[in-house]
């Protein structure tokens, strides 16, 4: 490293150096931020003020809202700075700490995710025992858990960062600090942050994983032991927003960190990392309010409510 700079700050190169594109990915962008942020806080809201949705399903769905706003906050702000910004740069220290978020909002999501999983098995496996076993005490602690797990597997990854120097490129052909993408640019060893990061993401996003699927076993199984065809599938109807979630966030999210890091695959990360940092978030308040007639209903309500007041 001798008469090398230290580097302090990363450039951010985006989706597109064309000018004009930039005003268009910004403002395609915005808006997929803004349905994210209203979308995510209309189901917060309606879930919190009717009573008939307090139940254990529509708390974790609370939470889910919650942790794709943060999830989303966490990247698109900045992305949408440097679209339109002529200084397309970011500090270590923010790199970093973009990382820890993401990491600890994307594990907090799995986990939750899980935990649906878990009362949806409740539900349907054990309906006589529901609200026994899942207790208000216990749903919080699930949620608690989940934000716990984020917790490790953000410090787990971004704490040997600190270790790392960087003094030869600092251009990120990304739009925001990835882990993957800040590794390759390190000049010093990264062999022992790429073993974390490979057994932390099979740790916590595979056992994850695991209880969501184990819990669909038990689900699946109990539902063709149904007799009857709309039995069935009202059983099933609970499940498949919940289904189309975890298979949007799990395929792409997998795919990106455990695949190698490749230059000639920088493009496909960017879609990727789009789709389950950026488009799930917005689509995940879509998929349940649209698929979940209690969420219509009182959606219906609400919106019922604000026009009769004006």
């Amino acid at each position: 490293m001798e008469n090398q700079t230290v580097i302090k700050e990363f450039i951010l190169l985006g989706l597109s150096s064309d000018p004009h594109l930039q005003v268009v990915l910004f403002l395609i962008f915005l808006i997929i931020y803004a349905v994210t942020l209203l979308g995510n806080s209309a189901i917060m809201l309606v879930i919190r003020t009717e009573v008939s949705l307090h139940t254990p399903m529509f708390f974790f769905l609370s939470h889910l809202a919650f942790v794709d706003i943060c999830y989303s906050t966490v990247t698109v702000p900045k992305m949408l700075e440097n679209t339109i910004a002529m200084s397309k740069t970011i500090s270590r220290e923010a790199c970093t700490a973009q990382i820890f978020f993401f990491f600890q909002a994307a594990c907090a999501e799995v986990f939750i995710l899980s935990a649906m999983a878990y009362d949806r098995y409740v539900a349907i496996c054990k309906p006589l025992h529901y609200m026994t076993i899942m207790k208000k005490a216990i749903c919080k602690q699930l949620v608690g858990g989940a934000w716990a797990m984020g917790l490790l597997y953000a410090v787990v990854n971004t704490f040997p960062l600190e270790t790392l120097h960087f003094c030869r490129n600092n251009t990120i052909s990304h739009y925001s600090c990835e882990l993957p993408s800040v590794l390759s640019l390190s000049c010093t060893p990264t062999l022992t942050n790429y073993i974390v990061l490979l057994i932390s993401v099979l740790f916590f996003g595979a056992g994850s994983f695991c209880l969501t699927l184990i819990s669909y076993i038990y689900i699946i199984s109990t539902i063709l032991k149904i007799s009857s065809a709309e039995g069935r599938s009202k059983a099933f109807s609970t499940c498949r927003s919940h289904l189309i979630v975890v298979g949007l966030f799990y395929v792409t999210a997998f795919f990106r960190y455990l695949k190698p890091n490749s230059d000639l695959l920088v493009d496909l990360d960017k879609v990727i990392s789009i789709q389950y940092s950026i488009l799930t978030p917005m689509l995940n308040p879509i998929i349940y309010s649209l698929r979940n007639k209690e969420i219509k209903v009182a959606l219906g309500k609400m919106f019922g409510k604000r026009i009769f007041l004006q």
